[in-house]
């Protein structure tokens, strides 16, 4: 009884109050849309209004977490309400750092007085933001827990020292492209306690030889991880690398200088270790053995290191048999092969990720492989001139756990493909490219032998780099393993009015604001302006 009496009033209102429907909330609110203004649809949302009123701002503040940028954007717009609960809720923050930023900190994070996660990024031709900026915003900010700072090339020392001072709870920060010094990086570690992860990327303000050490300062206790990419000088760094005694992940990009030294430091101090990435760097066989002191290994990068040989990784495989994942581009080298993967195989026999870039390994070590890593689920194998049907048929037979596998430039033809259609009774997925042997054919069979394989070959699309070794660009002779995405259809969207009616019945429920907000405010998002606040 009680819902025909409200229907009833709803009719009512709708026949004597159309021409101030303006003045009502849940109108506002719908006015921007560009749908056809049926009675069922008006109806709904006349009847929906009260349940909008009503909700408290924590649930608006629920829903808006769960939209894109662009809807929650439009959110902030229907109302002053809106508006207050879309920037109290908004945690994250990435700002176009220039130097007119300035003056609107203070109504900016007024607005945003909840961020405690912040990106400043300013293009390289424009000039970013100063000292002055960088300082205002840590005292509006003083709960940052994390902080992106990208070609702000205006920071200076007294900057960041300033902002170290004010947010001593950051617990993470990266910086590429920015010129301050050792001064200011010190001055971060002396004050934020609380910080787990580095990342620093082209910083300018270190490239004399005599530059100050860097390090470790109270964040030596708490850092876990430490990411050095394109450093002149990163050397200065040592102090740290070796006074984070609970790092657990050590990543080295393209770092000018001899590590083989501070990597035998490392090993002695900081036992802990579980993550390695060494990529471009003077690193040899010594490097390798010092970093076998870190019992508790699993995951390591090599790339493009041609100092290292079969003897180094040996003696990694022989004491690391935690390993898990092991990338090595041997930049075909020819010094790592048959002999190295052995060692791995009789060693390491929780292997589940192997990727093979330049490296010419053959059926014996491949068959060891395939014998004691019972686990492999991931293998790569990239432009290996040893790598043909005979190993491809060979790992058909033997590595039952496969689950992904990727071949590239690797002389293979359809008869390799004819191997795997009756073996690796897990695969999942097979990537061939750049094998010219495989013809469309080939890999046609393989599709119709096993009907749940994904078979890309040589696809011809834009391609996501199969294989990235690090962020520097897109490299030909690159594998990364990613999940498989399950697919979700996208809602249906009747085209009559009766159609959009039932649509939209179905989707408000009974409090309307998820999908009012959800489904309409899509539909007026359509001229996206671009703006100077990203989420």
């Amino acid at each position: 009884m009680g819902q025909s009496a409200s229907s009833a009033a709803i009719l009512s209102r709708r026949d004597s109050n159309y021409s101030h429907r303006s003045k009502i909330k849940s109108t506002a609110l719908i006015s921007p849309m560009h749908l056809d203004e049926t009675d069922d649809f008006r109806e709904i949302i006349l009847g929906a209004s009260d349940f909008i009123s009503d909700l408290p701002d924590e649930c608006f503040a629920c829903i808006f977490q769960s939209l894109s940028p662009v809807d929650r954007k439009n959110c902030s717009l229907v109302c002053r309400r809106w508006l207050k609960v879309e920037g109290q809720s908004r945690h994250r923050l990435s700002i176009k750092a220039e130097a007119d930023l300035s003056s609107i900190i203070p109504s900016l994070f007024t607005r945003f007085d909840a961020v405690t996660k912040l990106a400043l990024k300013c293009d390289r031709r424009s000039t970013s933001i100063g000292d002055d900026a960088l300082i205002l915003i840590s005292f509006r900010c003083r709960n940052l827990t994390r902080l992106k700072l990208r070609a702000c090339r205006e920071l200076t020392d007294v900057g960041m020292a300033a902002f170290a001072k004010n947010c001593k709870g950051l617990k993470k920060l990266s910086c590429g492209s920015c010129t301050f010094g050792a001064k200011g990086m010190n001055a971060v570690l002396d004050n934020c306690s609380a910080l787990e992860e580095l990342s620093v990327k082209r910083l300018r303000g270190i490239t004399d030889s005599t530059a100050e050490p860097i390090g470790p300062g109270v964040a030596g206790s708490s850092l876990k991880t430490i990411c050095l990419k394109d450093l002149y000088n990163a050397q200065c760094f040592g102090p740290l690398v070796i006074g984070a005694k609970n790092m657990r992940t050590l990543k080295l990009f393209r770092c000018s200088g001899d590590w083989d030294t501070l990597l035998r430091y490392v090993a002695e101090r900081v036992t802990g270790l579980v993550e390695v990435h060494l990529e471009r760097l003077q690193v040899s066989d010594a490097g390798l053995s010092a970093i076998s002191n870190c019992l508790d290994l699993e995951i390591l990068h090599l790339v493009k290191t041609p100092e290292c040989t079969n003897l180094g990784i040996v003696a990694l495989a022989e004491r690391c048999k935690r390993l898990r994942k092991l990338h090595i581009d041997g930049w075909k080298a020819n010094r790592i092969g048959d002999e190295g993967l052995i060692a791995v195989a009789r060693n390491c026999s929780n292997l589940q990720e192997l990727v093979l870039i330049g490296v010419n390994p053959t059926k014996v070590s491949l068959e060891i492989l395939a014998s004691n890593c019972r686990n492999l689920e991931r293998l790569a194998l990239c432009g290996s001139d040893t790598v043909g049907d005979n190993e491809i048929s060979c790992i058909a037979a033997k590595c039952i756990a496969l689950k992904k596998l990727c071949i590239k430039s690797c002389p293979v033809s359809d008869q390799g493909m004819e191997a795997l259609a009756e073996g690796c009774p897990n695969l999942v997925k097979v990537k061939v490219k750049k094998c010219r042997g495989v013809t469309p054919e080939g890999a046609d069979s393989l599709r119709l032998s096993r009907g749940s394989l994904a078979v890309n070959l040589d696809s011809g699309e834009p391609e996501h780099p199969d294989a990235s070794a690090s962020d520097g660009g897109i490299q030909d002779n690159v594998v990364d393993f990613h999940p498989i995405p399950s697919q979700v259809a996208p809602p249906m969207i009747a085209s009559s009015s009766a159609g959009r009616s039932s649509s939209l019945k179905s989707r408000l429920g009974l409090l309307a604001g998820r999908g009012l907000v959800a489904c309409t405010l899509r539909r007026w998002s359509g001229g996206n302006s671009s703006t100077r606040i990203n989420t």
